[in-house]
Formats: C-alpha cells, structure tokens, sequence
C-alpha cells in the first residue's frame, strides 16, 4: 500500500504563442519545467524548442508519479478537438499561465 507524502507532480499543456500546437507532458517541478522549455539549450531539437511552445495553459496536479504518467498517457493520446474541450474546461479563455505559478 502506498502513502501520500509531499510528492508532487504535474500533467501540463504548452502551446505556442498563437495557440496552434499543442505540447503535453508530465514533471515533478513543474516551474522548474518551465523555466527549462523556455530556455533551451542552442540548437536544441526538442519538440517545444523547435515549435516555440513555451506557454503554459493547462495543468493538473498528482501526488502519485503512476497516476500522473497515466493521465499524461490519455490526454497525448487524445484527438486535438478533446484537448481543446480539456483546455477550456480548465482554462476557458486559454490565458496564458506562466506567471501566475
């Protein structure tokens, strides 16, 4: 049986700055991810340096790592017009959140 301690972890959504892609993943810091896919290292080929998805919409909070890796494994695996629905239900007028963490 397992217990909750202090363990955070985080499923979150980036998009660039005009709202056409879409970037999920999953942390355990997820300021610190931030700061990460908003300074890339030069000539980095990850998915959000190249498509500049550097903004936060979307994100929810697991005290267990299993829990949140299987959230993040549903909402990649959803259709773009589901992550929309997922998005507005959270966030509705899809702001911005970066600095609000």
């Amino acid at each position: 049986m397992k217990t909750l301690g202090s363990h955070n972890y985080y499923v979150y959504i980036l998009t660039n700055k005009n709202k056409t892609v879409l970037y999920t993943g999953v942390t355990n810091n997820l300021k610190e991810r931030l700061y990460a896919h908003n300074h890339p290292e030069p000539f980095s080929k990850a998915f959000t340096a190249k498509y500049k998805c550097y903004y936060l919409i979307y994100y929810k909070h697991f005290f267990d790592i299993e829990e949140a890796i299987r959230m993040e494994k549903v909402v990649k695996g959803k259709s773009r017009h589901k992550k929309e629905k997922l998005i507005t239900e959270f966030n509705p007028s899809w702001k911005f959140l970066n600095d609000d963490l």
